[in-house]
């Protein structure tokens, strides 16, 4: 069953399209059920109606395969609503027509609906389509097998890759808009608010779901031509997305609701929260999702569909496992690292990074790729102090010095019971270091966790404050 949920902007709770009974005539098709509705459509599963059909050869090529039956009636709605609704077809036809691929759902026929005998009906817009088996979302409901999530987020970059290379952007990307065929093959939907590239960039009308869209979305102007959107827009979107898959449904960005999961992705575009994802989520998943998930347009851009299909393709061909996380130095630096202090769960090594930190101090490190190559101190490559070890690493908790990776900071003490912490790469530490810090208008002291080094230097246990 494919659901047709609304966008968030929609003629009203009152105004869902007329429910068409089973063996109701449209065109040349029959209804046979309803199996989806959004504020401004109705999806119906649907076959050839008897004696019906332009040719014989399509006759017999439609009822090689079900079909849905989009219907957007147009009757009774103001101007503006009746124009977006033709638009939204319009697009829907051009790229249906014009970017075909096994990846996105297949346009078989479109046309105006003449039914002069059912008023709210007559005028509307209706397009024919594959029929799917279901919506990622679905399965994301009932729990999507672990063996099928590789395929299933490969499935949907390939889609994306596509509609890019087209000159397309989709422009509202989510599970809903994931189908799964019968034989379990991917196939993105829902085609409405995409927008055609003139260049780098298209113009959307000012809607989409709020889980969904990137941070500066919320900032962007709204023109005679509608918002500007990018290829960038449905990457954070795919990030969302795949985290949700390898998460069992769950959001990276905390909240009871889409508002509420919308600030906090503003928050996080703004620099004032870290991204937190789900520690479920593979270690190569992780790097994936975090990438799409750069909090401005500017650094996501670099990270297209192609490219990230790539990295997907690459790891494939290494086996079904993946290439192997490489153990960073020797076997001797890392037996050393392994039993650098009780409770620690990670005490990495410095091997492969640069020269180590001289005695007494760390090296700062951010295992976000495009951070360790930046040299303009770029604030969303920063990374926060704790004021406290013990206590969650939140933003109440951290200094308002922030550093960046390669800073080298003095360290004179170590904790190996603080509050536990996961980087990027998926490394787990309950290990902090006490760093010095110069700047009068801060604290004298702050904590680093040792999942933002790289260097295990030999310090003494920090005595409790009631000793010091």
């Amino acid at each position: 069953m494919t659901p047709l949920h609304a966008r968030g902007a929609t003629p009203g709770g009152d105004d869902l399209p007329e429910r068409l009974p089973p063996g109701r005539r449209v065109g040349e098709w029959e209804v046979v059920e309803q199996i989806g509705t959004g504020g401004w459509s109705t999806v119906y599963a649907a076959r050839p109606a008897a004696g019906r059909g332009r040719t014989p050869s399509a006759r017999r090529s439609r009822e090689a395969a079900p079909v849905a039956l989009k219907i957007m009636p147009t009757a009774g709605l103001a101007p503006l609503q009746a124009r977006r609704i033709a638009e939204s077809a319009r697009r829907e036809v051009a790229l249906g027509r014009g970017a075909g691929h096994p990846r996105l759902i297949g346009l078989l026929d479109s046309f105006a609906l003449s039914a002069p005998d059912h008023p709210p009906l007559d005028g509307a817009m209706v397009l024919v389509m594959e029929r799917a088996a279901g919506s990622l979302r679905e399965l994301l409901d009932t729990g999507a097998a672990e063996a099928d999530r590789d395929r299933i987020a490969e499935g949907i970059c390939e889609g994306l890759a596509h509609l890019h290379r087209e000159g397309w952007v989709h422009a509202d990307l989510k599970p809903e808009n994931v189908l799964l065929a019968g034989d379990g093959s991917v196939k993105l939907s829902d085609f409405g608010l995409a927008t055609e590239l003139s260049g780098t960039h298209g113009y959307a009308p000012p809607l989409g779901t709020l889980d969904y869209l990137p941070p500066e979305r919320h900032r962007a102007p709204l023109g005679e031509l509608g918002v500007q959107v990018r290829t960038s827009a449905d990457i954070w979107a795919l990030g969302i997305v795949l985290h949700e898959l390898f998460a069992s449904g769950a959001s990276p960005f905390p909240g009871a609701t889409p508002i509420a999961r919308s600030a906090a992705a503003q928050e996080y575009g703004a620099g004032r929260a870290p991204l937190r994802l789900d520690p479920a989520v593979p270690p190569f998943w992780r790097g994936i999702i975090a990438d799409c998930l750069a909090p401005a347009h500017a650094s996501r851009a670099p990270h297209t569909a192609e490219s990230l299909l790539a990295r997907i393709a690459a790891r494939r061909s290494e086996g079904p496992g993946g290439p192997p996380r490489r153990l960073r130095g020797t076997r001797a630096a890392v037996l050393a690292a392994a039993l650098c202090g009780t409770g620690a769960v990670l005490c990495a090594d410095t091997a492969g990074h640069g020269p180590g930190a001289p005695a007494g101090t760390v090296r700062v490190f951010n295992a976000e790729r495009g951070c360790q190559e930046r040299t303009d101190r770029d604030r969303h490559c920063s990374l926060g102090l704790a004021i406290d070890p013990h206590r969650p690493y939140t933003a109440e908790n951290v200094v308002r010095t922030r550093v960046w990776h390669g800073d080298l900071l003095t360290a004179d003490c170590v904790v190996d019971d603080g509050q536990p912490i996961v980087d990027e790469e998926d490394l787990r530490s309950t290990r902090w270091f006490r760093v010095r810090l110069s700047r009068a208008s801060v604290p004298s002291e702050a904590w680093l966790p040792a999942v933002r080094t790289r260097d295990s230097p030999a310090l003494p246990p920090c005595r409790p404050p009631a000793a010091r």
